[in-house]
């Protein structure tokens, strides 16, 4: 394949910039403007945000964008919309829907959420008891999510729900577009050891989804959220940026501000994080230009169990630089509902606690490890005893 973007991928750059210069266009409007362009996802189709192109000038159209000075706050401030739920809508949506929805989504002027995790399933996804019943036109649907992001944001979210507790666990879901201003919806907020709550606990009493919100056919639910859970895995948490950048950045800032008195073992310590950092940041972008138009496999497995550890283990070293200071907390604890993703913070302890978090968001490592010796590996499966019973008849804690 040519290294030179194709002519359409360029004029439609030239006419964005130049029509909409980034650093005189308030960003709300500048995405709306991309996603006009079909620069938002090159690969989705015309009309959806795309122009039908490789996967692999995603990042070319970026940097162009940033070198011109564009902002990509709208990945923190709409991160599951971004990674999750545009590409589950173009690939199970009706076009009608979609082009309803994926505009505003992409210029952050309607905040996504995903309401799949429940008290008594969150690593077993499939096993989830909040209820979905057709009445006419509607569904009706009653339970209890937890650890949503944003919730208390989203304008609207991904729901999984059963509708036939009668058959297997991964056969009896189905997946509906939310409403998260609709009656009996309630959020209420989780506060995390930063001392803000990102994530929220939401219950749903009664609250009617129209048919027309469903994705994919009723039973197909579990095909259609793994459509998510990959894409999840594949960006939970990273930005693929500049060399250097994230939370190795803040460890470099620290040790040149002078922590860890130049000691020569703290000096390498740095040096193998950064090389670390650097090489799962390459192994990103060749992952993002392999990628092609489909959903990402299980490898991306590999990239988020990476990324969780060592953004843990980065984290972890800058409070070591810090000496006693990593003992206290800038600006104390607020206790506020943020307006965006916290997973990245300049602050080093704040993104020390924080980053405690992301072993388990976006799938626990040890799911990752299970998903990766299954799919990818080929080991022998671990027993299961409930494939073929009913739902109904699974016992549950």
């Amino acid at each position: 394949m040519s290294d030179q973007p194709p002519p359409l991928i360029e004029e439609r750059l030239e006419s964005l910039l130049s029509q909409y210069p980034p650093k005189a266009t308030p960003p709300e409007q500048f995405w709306g403007a991309q996603f006009d362009h079909g620069l938002a996802w090159v690969r989705f189709p015309e009309g959806c945000g795309g122009l039908d192109q490789d996967q692999r000038w995603q990042t070319y159209v970026e940097e162009r964008i940033a070198e011109a000075g564009g902002s990509t706050a709208n990945r923190e401030i709409n991160v599951v919309g971004l990674a999750m739920a545009a590409p589950t809508l173009v690939g199970h949506a009706p076009t009608d829907l979609q082009h309803r929805l994926l505009r505003p989504l992409f210029n952050s002027s309607e905040i996504w959420c995903q309401l799949f995790s429940e008290p008594g399933a969150g690593s077993d996804i499939a096993g989830l008891a909040t209820s979905a019943v057709r009445d006419g036109a509607d569904w009706v649907i009653n339970g209890q999510k937890v650890w949503t992001t944003l919730a208390h944001r989203a304008r609207w979210g991904l729901l999984l729900a059963r509708t036939d507790p009668n058959v297997p666990k991964h056969r009896g879901l189905t997946y509906f577009v939310l409403d998260m201003s609709a009656p009996g919806v309630e959020i209420r907020p989780l506060y995390e050891l930063t001392g803000e709550a990102e994530f929220n606990e939401v219950y749903l009493e009664n609250v009617r989804v129209p048919d027309t919100h469903r994705l994919g056919e009723e039973g197909s639910g579990w095909s259609v959220a793994l459509t998510t859970l990959m894409n999840e895995r594949a960006s939970a948490g990273r930005d693929i940026g500049a060399r250097g950048s994230g939370s190795i950045a803040t460890a470099m800032e620290l040790w040149k501000a002078g922590g860890g008195g130049n000691n020569p073992v703290r000096r390498y310590q740095l040096a193998r994080f950064w090389a670390a950092a650097e090489v799962l940041r390459l192994t990103e972008l060749r992952a993002a230009a392999s990628a092609g138009r489909g959903t990402p496999g299980p490898e991306g497995s590999v990239a988020k169990l990476r990324w969780s550890e060592l953004n843990q283990a980065i984290t972890n070293f800058s409070l070591d630089l810090l000496g006693a200071a990593g003992m206290t907390y800038p600006g104390g604890y607020q206790f506020v509902r943020p307006d965006s993703s916290q997973v990245h913070s300049g602050i080093p302890q704040k993104a020390f606690l924080r980053a405690r978090a992301n072993s388990i968001e976006g799938g626990t490592s040890q799911i990752m490890r299970t998903i990766l010796a299954d799919r990818v590996l080929r080991l022998p499966a671990e027993p299961r005893d409930d494939r073929s019973k009913p739902w109904k008849e699974i016992r549950r804690q």
